[in-house]
């Protein structure tokens, strides 16, 4: 996997610059589908519908969505069946959304992560696969887990299906 969807809001735009770069040097292709310009700003929910959709259609295993604290991204992308978005302040936490929960978009605080961070953040997050570095009896358990969430969506959708 090296192709990586990325956005931001206004508020996320000097987060997503540093990380794109960071990636880019990284040999990453990274479609950008977010604020271009601090001048032209975009809203998290303009942002997030876009990536967790190319996200949704397999065109991008995974994304990294920023906006001021990460959680409206998280919100948006997250309604999006099979989107696992999780909104993440350490690189801890950006490791164990994917070890634990398969998340397949990072959504991190431009107002709270610095550059830095938020670079380590990326690096973990896309590095670390799902039950990687965990005892067996976890990898079982988490895998099944896994299975159920889906059943609720699927079952959610299939209610949902056809309502206004």
């Amino acid at each position: 996997m090296k192709k990586i969807i990325i956005g931001s809001d206004k508020s996320g735009f000097t987060l997503k610059e540093a990380v794109k770069t960071h990636l880019c040097e990284q040999g990453f292709e990274v479609e950008d589908c977010g604020t271009q310009s601090p001048e032209k700003g975009m809203t998290f929910y303009e942002v997030a519908p876009v990536a967790a959709k190319k996200i949704q259609d397999g065109e991008f295993e995974r994304g990294i969505l920023i906006c001021g604290t990460g959680m409206g991204m998280s919100v948006v992308a997250n309604k999006f069946k099979g989107v696992y978005a999780a909104a993440c302040e350490s690189t801890y936490a950006a490791e164990k959304c994917r070890a634990i929960n398969d998340a397949n978009i990072l959504a991190m605080g431009g107002w709270m992560i610095g550059e830095v961070l938020g670079c380590e953040m990326a690096d973990v997050f896309l590095h670390t696969e799902f039950t990687q570095n965990l005892e067996e009896w976890r990898q079982k358990f988490l895998r099944g887990a896994r299975e159920q969430v889906k059943n609720i969506e699927e079952e959610i959708y299939r209610q949902t299906e056809g309502k206004e």
